[in-house]
């Protein structure tokens, strides 16, 4: 048996002090996660992180910096995740688009908002993320580069 993380991306999208969140169904269980998916065939992770967060949130963004990258393995699933988190800025909401499957709907939470409902994070990375992106913690997108 080949061991295989699965390869993640997220988006850190504020405003005024609020975070971009999905409120998502996730194993029988509603939870607050940033806009996040997998890494789909043919496309960058940047590309990922832009229609990720589009099809969760209806939000297009423009990615600023990268966060992190962060290993977490579920512990209901064993499944170990590798995880590319993105700073990104708030374009243009598509009112009109539909959300991805199991999405309640996207919300915006300050940090307190979100410590407050700590029992419905979908994983510890979520604030990880809010906290990594409020220490000023960047790094340059051009550390990502296709192969030629």
């Amino acid at each position: 048996m080949t061991w295989a993380p699965h390869v993640t991306v997220a988006t850190v999208v504020e405003h005024d002090g609020r975070f971009l969140f999905v409120y998502e169904e996730s194993d029988g269980r509603q939870v607050y996660n940033q806009p996040a998916g997998h890494l789909e065939p043919g496309e960058t992770l940047i590309e990922a992180a832009v229609r990720e967060t589009l099809e969760e949130t209806r939000w297009q963004v423009r990615p600023t910096a990268l966060l992190g990258i962060g290993l977490y393995t579920a512990p209901a699933n064993g499944v170990t995740y590798l995880r590319h988190t993105f700073a990104a800025e708030a374009l243009e909401e598509q009112t009109n688009r539909a959300l991805d499957e199991g999405i309640i709907e996207p919300c915006w939470l300050s940090r307190e908002e979100l410590l407050a409902r700590e029992d419905q994070w979908r994983s510890p990375m979520v604030l990880e993320a809010v906290d990594e992106y409020l220490s000023g913690q960047r790094y340059p997108l051009e550390l990502f580069r296709p192969h030629q």
